[in-house]
């Protein structure tokens, strides 16, 4: 491992050397709500407006279906991964592969074609290629999380095409506190899994310009409590069929083992979790500009659940023969990451009003044990890095241009190395403008990659060009009402996994065979929205369309391999619709109180042409609230209804649909601006058993039951 000033110094200079690395979408400025007038106790002020990071594009209605989670909302919602945080916004599902592994779904979209990003910038880990890998991210020291949908979020690269979610940290600050010191913290207990987390980040100018940031984060639970039955009906009564053919056939301790399993109620067994990382950075914050660099480590271990009749031997073919067969034990995944990162902005005179740059490198090693017994081991080394040019707006007209570069060096070693090793390298050039005039806007986008993926140990390598555009146009009619329509044509680049897979993958359960003659995924889309806000009522509603031509998706064939269901990457045309809604109404206000109601709706139709559904897509989903609010008190009720899922793929089982009842409060026993707040909430209240639609586990990993969870949040 190099030494963390090589890694700077190899992070910076390589990014630098391309005139590379990092786009406008990912600096961090004020939001459109200054800190200080946002109303933390409101659900729907998160959607109001286009929160993002950069001050030239948060007003893009290009940006259509953008909305953060921050605030007292996220110290309610937060959980160990950011996928199940974010899944009470519009258009959100999540894996829910374990809770240790949950990455975010949208519109949809998963694994390659959704972004997870740190304050602008991928976060480097092996999350997307495959939903057992956690995501290296701990919502509970997090400033805030923006949920980015839309034709612009392509500028983050091919692999956006149905998002992206960026998560805003404090590990370079970006301004010098007043006090002589300022200290977040939060600490919550969960029953479900009787999880016990802490997190805390603290802040200290050390000079009138230089600020020094340091932040720890810890997190341990158990075995997940569920409602019910661990087991879908399907499953049970295939366990239930199996006892009794092993009865017939006289093996009495199999058909006691296949009843244990369809009677498991309760709690998933191996889903507990342990999590810790920390954190420091230093930044110089000047009148020309900041700069500033930060160093972390992320560590995760988590139990992975079994799905029953998924198992496989290891023993050699003599042993199988006189019967001894390597029993194996249950699969846990232990990760660590060492992360630095750099952050730099300097203002310019003339037709350019900044020059950004961020930059990062990682070391990120994820090792599944089997047992006491190490299985395979995965590692991957890389940087990203993006410089940006932010033009001044003159007359109406203003815009960003960039590039990025990406390298990636993945490996994995073991018995089940299903992946070989292979690296991957990546250019890009993209540009976002906009002019205004009158009551009308019109943004443009356009992003060019050049991608490199190689494997020597096959002795394979592809190059692929790609083309992403986007157009869109809106009429602003007043302060009150948007309307708008959003046009993109996209392309992406297969991924090393979708090339190169093709062996057992112990963590899946699944046997994983990729196609190395992939070509460039390809898609046109569009969407049209409408948004109307008042100071009472905010009303926002988003229709989608996409159609993809050589769409790549692993499909269940049937088969089987090792004694694993086999999974195979294809290229088959699809198409993806649907739309969101939301809104929001203070119909009351009495004893320094404001009621409100507040709705989110969610529905997507995706079809593989000649095929059938596309596999694992969330239902239509319905949401509603109740809120009461005052200055130092919140209560709210909240009922959340998940549709069937009968549109299923081959060998893919329905998914019956749900109720979930919540309710919470908050309370700030000091005032509203002393910094303390207590929060509680009672999630699954009636202990249902619901199951994700999206999730690859969700057939004997089902949702948490009922939770009960405090909170104390601290700011001084």
């Amino acid at each position: 491992m190099r030494s963390t000033l090589l890694l700077v110094s190899s992070s910076l200079s390589l990014g630098t050397a391309l005139l590379a690395p990092l786009p406008a979408l990912a600096q961090q400025t004020a939001s459109p709500v200054e800190a200080g007038d946002e109303d933390e106790g409101d659900d729907f002020h998160r959607n109001r407006g286009i929160i993002v990071t950069a001050p030239f594009v948060r007003d893009l209605s290009i940006l259509a279906g953008t909305s953060e989670l921050s605030g007292d909302d996220l110290s309610r919602e937060a959980r160990s991964q950011i996928g199940d945080s974010l899944t009470k916004l519009p258009g959100v599902s999540a894996t829910s592969f374990s809770p240790g592994a949950s990455r975010p779904v949208l519109r949809g979209f998963q694994g390659e074609r959704i972004r997870v990003l740190t304050d602008g910038i991928g976060t480097i880990d092996v999350s997307n290629t495959s939903p057992d890998h956690g995501v290296t991210v701990e919502p509970i020291i997090l400033d805030r999380i923006e949920v980015l949908r839309g034709p612009a979020v392509l500028l983050f690269g091919g692999q956006a095409v149905g998002g992206a979610v960026n998560a805003i940290d404090k590990r370079i600050p970006r301004e010098v506190p007043e006090e002589p010191f300022h200290l977040d913290a939060l600490a919550t207990y969960g029953s479900a899994a009787d999880e016990r987390s802490f997190g805390a980040s603290l802040d200290v100018p050390l000079t009138s310009k230089l600020v020094l940031h340091l932040d720890g984060s810890y997190r341990k639970s158990n075995d997940m409590r569920v409602g019910g039955f661990v087991l879908s009906p399907g499953l049970r009564a295939e366990q239930l069929e199996e006892a009794a053919e092993e009865r017939a056939e006289g093996n009495i301790e199999e058909a006691q083992e296949a009843e244990e399993l369809a009677g498991l109620r309760g709690r998933i067994p191996n889903t507990g979790t342990e999590t810790y990382s920390f954190g420091g950075g230093l930044a110089y914050i000047g009148e020309g500009g900041s700069f500033g660099v930060s160093g972390s480590y992320y560590n995760s271990l988590y139990g992975v659940p079994e799905r029953p009749g998924a198992g496989h031997h290891h023993g050699e073919e003599g042993e199988e023969e006189a019967g001894g067969e390597e029993e194996e034990g249950p699969v846990t995944i232990g990760l660590d990451q060492i992360k630095v990162d750099f952050r730099g902005e300097v203002f310019l005179p003339g037709f350019f009003e900044a020059l950004r740059l961020r930059a990062s490198y990682a070391d990120f090693k994820q090792t599944e044990f089997e047992g006491d017994e190490v299985g395979t081991v995965f590692t991957n080394e890389g940087i990203e890095s993006r410089l940006e040019l932010v033009q001044r707006e003159r007359g109406g007209w203003r815009g960003a241009s960039g590039v990025q570069y990406v390298h990636r060096d993945f490996s994995a070693v073991g018995a089940e190395a299903f992946v070989p090793p292979n690296v991957t390298d990546q250019i890009g050039l993209f540009t976002l403008q906009e002019i205004r005039s009158g009551n009308f806007e019109i943004e443009g986008a356009a992003r060019y990659d050049k991608v490199n993926v190689k494997s020597q140990v096959l002795g394979v390598e592809r190059d692929f060009n790609s083309y992403s555009f986007a157009l869109g146009a809106a009429y602003i009619a007043n302060d009150q009402l948007r309307i708008g329509v959003n046009l993109n044509r996209a392309q992406r680049a297969p991924a090393a996994e979708e090339l190169f897979s093709n062996g057992p993958h112990i963590a899946t359960q699944a046997f994983e065979i990729g196609n190395p003659d992939f070509t460039t995924e390809k898609s046109w889309g569009g969407e049209a929205y409408i948004r109307w806000s008042t100071p009472d009522v905010s009303l926002a509603l988003t229709g989608f369309y996409n159609r993809f031509d050589d769409f790549i998706i692993d499909v269940p064939t049937g088969l089987e391999e090792d004694d694993l269901p086999v999974f195979q990457f294809i290229q088959n045309d699809a198409k993806y619709y649907g739309l969101e809604a939301e809104a929001s109404v203070i119909f009351a206000r009495a004893g320094g109180f404001r009621f409100s109601a507040d709705g989110v709706a969610d529905y997507v139709h995706a079809s593989l042409d000649g095929l059938g559904p596309v596999p694992r897509i969330p239902p239509l989903r319905l949401l509603g609230g109740l809120e009461a609010q005052s200055d130092t008190v919140s209560l709210r009720a909240e009922v959340e209804w998940f549709d069937d899922q009968q549109r299923n793929a081959n060998f893919e089982t329905e998914t019956d649909g749900f109720t979930l009842v919540n309710a919470s409060a908050s309370w700030k026993p000091l005032g509203a601006s002393r910094g303390v707040t207590l929060i509680a909430s009672a999630n699954n209240i009636f202990d249902v058993v619901g199951r994700r639609a999206a999730s690859f586990t969700k057939d004997f990993a089902p949702l948490a039951g009922r939770d009960f969870r405090i909170s104390a949040k601290f700011s001084f």
